[in-house]
């Protein structure tokens, strides 16, 4: 058997927040939104059919994107129609139908096996940011129905350069916890409560100190004091204080 050789992608990943709240009615049409919205962004974007291969996740999609589209683009059609077409979109749908999206852009390679399955490191670590805490939280607390996260080889290759259309200070920088250790990632928009920064160390008043436990008297209200250095042939070596006497055996 081949195996399979690795390609270059760049990943896009969306899914749906509370897709399993919905009836099968609501469902579909919040899948029928979803696709519409990824279908006309990347277009924008200059990924047709032919560049790019889909995987349909049910409230997810996930993108492999061919190289040869810019990135700056990809970057800059999240930014810009991917909020514009939601809102066009729930604009016109019930209460019930509002349909908030979360979005990851990275990069890295993939394997393609025999049966249509994707496999790679990469791959899974964008579906760790996409289900990550950060991400959700930023959602449930956004003005918007979008929120966006790149990873930080995103980053480092078009966010920290300033390319038009694609303010760089608007990328926050998180840490999303992983069973393979913690993964650094940048968040678009204000950072979400959960996810700020907790104090320094040196902004955390010292605790008070703990008040000594007094020792409990000794049996039988003698209250003994000194250094018992062991018993040698039946006698206390050291001194012992019985009240305000001090006496040596």
């Amino acid at each position: 058997m081949t195996q399979p050789q690795p390609l270059f992608r760049h990943l896009l990943l969306i899914d749906t927040e509370r897709y399993s709240d919905r009836d099968d009615v609501q469902q579909a049409y919040l899948r029928r939104m979803l696709f519409g919205i990824v279908d006309r962004v990347l277009l924008s974007a200059g990924a047709d059919q032919s560049l790019r291969r889909r995987a349909d996740r049910g409230d997810a999609v996930m993108e492999l994107i061919d190289p040869s589209v810019p990135p700056t683009d990809l970057l800059r059609a999240l930014l810009r129609d991917a909020p514009a077409e939601l809102r066009a979109v729930n604009r016109l749908a019930a209460g019930s139908a509002q349909l908030r999206l979360r979005a990851v852009l990275a990069t890295g390679y993939v394997h393609i096996d025999e049966f249509d399955g994707w496999v790679g490191t990469d791959l899974n670590n964008a579906c760790r940011l996409l289900d990550g805490d950060p991400l959700r939280a930023a959602l449930r607390e956004a003005g918007d129905d979008f929120a966006l996260c790149v990873s930080e080889s995103v980053h480092v290759g078009i966010v920290a350069h300033g390319h038009l259309g694609i303010p760089k200070d608007a990328f926050y920088r998180i840490t999303v916890p992983s069973k393979n250790g913690p993964l650094s990632a940048w968040l678009h928009g204000p950072l979400p409560t959960a996810a700020a920064a907790p104090p320094s160390p040196e902004s955390v008043p010292p605790s008070a100190p703990r008040p000594a436990t007094p020792e409990p008297p000794s049996p039988a209200g003698l209250d003994f004091r000194g250094t018992n250095n062991g018993v040698v042939a039946n006698r206390v070596e050291g001194a012992i204080t019985f009240g305000d006497r001090s006496e040596r055996p």
